[in-house]
């Protein structure tokens, strides 16, 4: 379904080449017809919407979130994943990519099945963009909150089926040292998903064999990977200083400031540079939520945790057990704890994973002839309007005439 004809003025455009002053643009049938830095010529069939002089941004793009409004994609649920794309629609975000965590071959089926049902309906929130499979393919020594139940080695049999039965898998993260990870990375590379390395305890020679075998991007850089490590006293490059040495791998990064904090985050930054570092929430259901006792995975068989300074953790509180985050806030961190330039802390959330994401010609930046995901915010980084695809999803700001 495509939205009504927009017209959005009186707002600082946020575009590749920089940001317009005073810009305006026009949105018809879902896409952006039109960008100008002065107004444009309104008729009464477009409804205006005043920017009241914010930043008139690309939508954000989330390449890894598991819930979010009280709700987790593993519920299995067309409400659970409704639930989250309205969440995050208020935080800025438009497109996201469904997460899973380690689980039981039947119940992953479920949720790639559910997926389908739930981006078949009509419903206001972020769009679809691709399922991301976080394991059962991971290290038992990174596993974090994922489930030891559930972690095994790939099995090509197993994966191979699984990506027989759905289409909808885009995304699939790995330990690449397990027996089978780089036959399972060529495989899924091969067939275009992408493959990542994940909650993983290797060394740069068992990253750069993964580079070789089509893994080519970091899950959440610094979390739930191998730094600089020592064997028989010899030291050797963990999963963290290969991915950002190797210029092969794309990074995502929980910038919530907890989960990295900020001299990390220069430090990445410094290193890899916006083009290469994607933001990602890594949200869980409780994320928009008060803080307290939550359920990491689903509501029936998931993990208890607490949420409290701003994240999640095990109840021992002996580690992290996912990010609360919302897109908005890891765009604010970046710009103001990492002091990126804005245009560079909004790339890294838009345009990078877009282009990751192989839907940069569609999405990721203000131009003509993309789709219309609009977002609006203050200079604070709160969202004030959300767009998808040319449908008001969320807006606070009035009046819209």
């Amino acid at each position: 379904m495509h939205g009504q004809s927009l017209k959005i003025y009186n707002g600082k455009i946020i575009t590749p080449g920089g940001i317009i002053p005073d810009g305006s643009l026009v949105i018809q049938q879902g896409v952006i017809t039109a960008i100008a830095g002065e107004d444009l010529p309104v008729s009464p069939e477009i409804t205006g919407i005043d920017a009241m002089g914010h930043y008139i941004s690309p939508g954000f793009i989330d390449l890894h979130v598991h819930g979010g409004g009280g709700y987790d994609f593993m519920d299995g649920t067309a409400e659970a994943f409704r639930g989250i794309a309205a969440a995050h629609s208020r935080y800025g975000t438009t497109s996201l990519m469904p997460t899973t965590v380690s689980c039981s071959k039947q119940e992953l089926l479920q949720m790639l099945d559910t997926y389908e049902q739930a981006r078949s309906g009509n419903y206001k929130g972020a769009s679809f963009e691709g399922v991301h499979l976080e394991g059962p393919y991971l290290a038992m020594s990174q596993r974090g909150a994922q489930d030891p139940e559930y972690i095994r080695d790939p099995d090509p049999a197993e994966y191979e089926d699984i990506l027989s039965k759905s289409d909808s898998i885009k995304r699939w993260s790995a330990a690449p040292e397990l027996k089978g990870a780089l036959e399972f990375g060529k495989y899924i590379s091969d067939r275009g998903i992408i493959a990542a390395v994940a909650h993983t305890d290797a060394v740069y020679d068992e990253v750069l064999q993964a580079s070789e075998n089509g893994y080519s991007l970091a899950t959440h850089l610094y979390s739930g990977m191998s730094g600089v490590t020592r064997r028989n006293a010899f030291r050797y490059a963990g999963v963290i200083e290969s991915v950002l040495l190797l210029d092969e791998f794309d990074v995502e990064i929980i910038a919530d400031g907890i989960h990295v904090p900020p001299p990390l985050l220069k430090l990445a930054y410094k290193i890899k540079g916006p083009d290469k570092i994607a933001l990602i929430t890594d949200a869980m259901r409780a994320s928009g939520m008060p803080p307290g006792e939550s359920i990491l995975g689903s509501g029936q068989r998931g993990l208890r945790v607490i949420v409290e300074d701003g994240v999640a953790k095990l109840p021992d509180r002996s580690s992290f057990a996912g990010s609360v985050a919302t897109a908005n806030q890891l765009v604010r961190n970046m710009a103001e704890l990492a002091a990126v330039p804005l245009t560079d802390a909004v790339k890294m959330m838009t345009a990078t994973p877009a282009r990751i994401l192989g839907i940069g010609d569609r999405k990721g930046s203000i131009a003509t002839g993309k789709d219309g995901d609009i977002i609006i915010f203050d200079n604070q980084f709160d969202v004030q309007t959300t767009i998808v695809r040319g449908e008001i999803v969320y807006n606070k700001l009035h009046p819209v005439a």
